[in-house]
């Protein structure tokens, strides 16, 4: 670009801010709801989900029994383990499904036979697994269940002049080398979607009314008759769109740091440091750059502001993708996920939030990528920019 191009950039990029910050309903909710939103409602889940795991671990568990009356002494020693023994339901099955209990131990009218015999006596555990608020209460129950059955063989050993190692012929022992920084990122799972969805859309409301809505209103064609050129009247709007973007994730990663620091330490509660931040941003700018140039695209092909706006349900979609897959298939990381758009903000995020290195060559590539698919949006939406038909309401 000359300097007349430049100059113009500029001019069209501080234009289309002080039309953005002269409507201050848009500015509260993209600068202060957009920003308090997202880390309210994952601290606010956090706390929830921590708050019910905590209940249900500590608070007596509820066990009705069936057939109680075969294995007395079992029942007595789980009625020692803060298990509250209730009458068995008149229909435990129907008890389950109709999720008035979330778990029913039931023991069968040949337990005491298996039992004295010496041979492995059943219990039967019903429970619901399509139920994830029962999975606590039935884990506890396996968890008593196989500590009674333990203790009961070590005692028939001693009893018949034998020691119980006999029968652990291997110790499994844990060596976690898992750092409180990765435990805490493997808590945030879900962060690198609101931090990427917030740069990716965090300027879709000034590209679509800069561009579509301009348009319906009229005042995009005296713009486009300027001599400036049209890249440059393009490229200062999404200048400003990129400087909103990265405003809105300035806010927005202040409150992470905020509610971080003043969370209680139950729920998650690490120093997201400056440097980190400054990292976190890094990562974003490639997407703030891909979401305006992509958004302009969409925005200078739409007939209307509705119909721009109507593909922000599918926009919404595109970065969720990678954070879905790796929930249900996670993947060590390899140097090529680094070029793949949301994929690599995902995995470099994360192992931010982890505190794991990133190495040159993750930086050069993921740096790369980024940029270079947004400087070839930049070139086809600039394309557009020189037809006709964009400066002709429809």
């Amino acid at each position: 670009m000359n300097n007349h191009s430049i100059a113009a950039m500029i001019t069209v990029m501080l234009k289309e801010l002080r039309d953005l910050f002269r409507d201050k309903r848009t500015i509260r909710i993209a600068l202060i709801m957009g920003p308090l939103f997202g880390p309210l409602l994952m601290l606010g889940v956090l706390s929830l989900g921590q708050n019910r795991v905590s209940s249900q671990l500590e608070k007596p568990l509820e066990l009705p029994v069936v057939g109680a009356q075969y294995a007395p002494n079992l029942v007595a020693w789980l009625g020692g383990q803060n298990v509250d023994i209730l009458p068995a339901p008149a229909d435990a099955d129907a008890a389950i499904r109709g999720q008035d209990r979330d778990v029913i131990l039931s023991i069968g009218k040949d337990f005491p036979e298996s039992w004295r015999s010496g041979m492995p006596a059943k219990v039967e555990i019903i429970h619901d697994t399509s139920r994830q608020d029962a999975a606590i209460p039935v884990e506890r129950v396996e968890d008593l269940l196989r500590a009674y059955g333990t203790t009961v063989g070590s005692l028939r050993l001693v009893a018949r002049g034998v020691s119980p190692t006999v029968a652990t012929p291997v110790i499994i022992a844990h060596r976690d080398l898992a750092t409180p920084e990765s435990k805490r990122g493997l808590t945030l799972f879900f962060l690198p979607y609101m931090l990427i969805l917030s740069g990716f859309l965090g300027g879709a409301h000034l590209v679509i009314d800069a561009t579509a809505g301009e348009r319906e209103r009229q005042s995009l064609e005296p713009l486009l008759a300027t001599p400036s050129a049209r890249a440059a009247i393009m490229s200062g709007k999404i200048a400003a769109a990129c400087l909103f973007g990265m405003l809105s994730l300035v806010l927005t990663l202040t409150v992470f740091k905020i509610s971080f620091t003043l969370a209680p330490q139950t729920v998650v509660k690490f120093d997201l440091s400056l440097l980190t931040m400054s990292k976190l941003l890094l990562v974003l700018v490639p997407v703030v750059v891909l979401g305006t140039t992509l958004l302009t695209l969409i925005a200078a092909s739409a007939k209307s502001v509705k119909e721009a706006q109507g593909y922000m349900n599918l926009l919404l979609l595109m970065p969720l993708i990678p954070t879905m897959v790796l929930m249900i298939n996670p993947i060590k990381n390899q140097l090529w996920q680094f070029a793949v758009p949301f994929l690599s903000q995902n995995q470099l995020i994360m192992k931010l939030l982890r505190m794991e290195f990133v190495s040159a060559s993750e930086w050069g590539v993921y740096l790369l990528a980024g940029f270079g698919l947004g400087a070839v949006l930049w070139w086809i939406a600039a394309r557009l920019y020189h037809h006709e038909r964009l400066a002709i309401s429809a």
